[in-house]
């Protein structure tokens, strides 16, 4: 099974849900792979401390000029929806970091004038902790174009056991194609203002995409209950909620999971695990 973990903000607690879910499924013995897809900035293995062993560089095509042939027709800069391309006095401009490879600039230029080649936006890396798969990804500094390593990624996690895809926050390109094709998703949230109204959002877009989902308030005991009061108004199952715990805060600023730390929580991750299968069978 796939189990996406989202957000509709940063900093609601997404890692500290999936580094430790996926620590609790391994440590009962069954085949796990962590997958970082927050390729922005990847932190899942600082709790972990994996043996790095295998890598991909990952690329995508862009389209190249080739002087002689170009007309300065400008066709290719009109069918671009991105302007990765911009046609000035009779010659083409590329702009590689606005370019979505789809070739359509290569397919409509009449004299053939564009070339396919390609760039790198980052790389897949792979590595294991004890009986725990973890891969990642890692984007380029400067990049813009997150969701083809993301998808590059994916399919490095996929077929090895449980799957748990700690996603980019917000609701964007990222996110979604982080979440595609999960089995479940659970949103994690916190009793806050901006996080409800981010939850709002996260809510949309995954009931947009038609998955299966649930939320989790973390530090829950602080803030108020209008979460819980958009969950009831919504139907939407709060299946998880982890309590404003000083512990936990420490654990994670010194890179340590708090099921380690505090066990008593491995019997909520348990709870978790069952709700997640009766709501993916429903």
């Amino acid at each position: 099974m796939r189990i996406a973990i989202a957000s509709g903000k940063g900093g609601t607690g997404k890692t500290t849900i999936s580094s430790n879910l996926a620590y609790y499924l391994s440590s009962q013995g069954q085949a796990t792979t962590l997958v970082d897809c927050d390729v922005e900035e990847p932190n899942n293995h600082i709790f972990f401390n994996p043996a790095w062993y295998g890598s991909e560089m990952v690329q995508m095509p862009v389209p190249e000029v080739e002087a002689e042939k170009c007309t300065g027709c400008g066709k290719c800069a009109e069918i671009c929806e991105f302007n990765a391309l911009v046609c000035l006095k009779g010659n083409v401009l590329i702009f590689p970091e606005l370019c979505h490879g789809c070739k359509g600039c290569i397919m409509v230029c009449p004299t053939s004038a564009l070339k396919e080649t390609t760039r790198e936006i980052g790389e897949v890396q792979l590595g294991i902790k004890d009986r725990l798969n973890i891969v990642q990804g890692v984007l380029r500094i400067g990049e813009a174009m997150s969701p083809p390593l993301i998808r590059k990624v994916k399919e490095h996690g996929d077929n090895n056991g449980t799957v748990i895809i700690d996603c980019p926050p917000g609701t964007s390109c990222p996110m979604i194609q982080a979440v595609r094709g999960s089995d479940f998703v659970l949103l994690v949230t916190e009793p806050t203002p901006f996080g409800l109204n981010d939850l709002k959002l996260a809510v949309e877009t995954i009931r947009e995409l038609n998955l299966p989902f649930a939320v989790c308030i973390n530090r829950s005991t602080i803030g108020d209950n209008k979460v819980h009061d958009y969950c009831k108004q919504e139907k939407i199952p709060i299946i998880l909620e982890i309590p404003e715990d000083r512990e936990i805060a420490q654990a994670y600023s010194q890179g340590r999971l708090f099921l380690k730390t505090l066990p008593h929580y491995q019997i909520q991750f348990d709870t978790l695990l069952k709700n997640i299968k009766e709501l993916v069978v429903c």
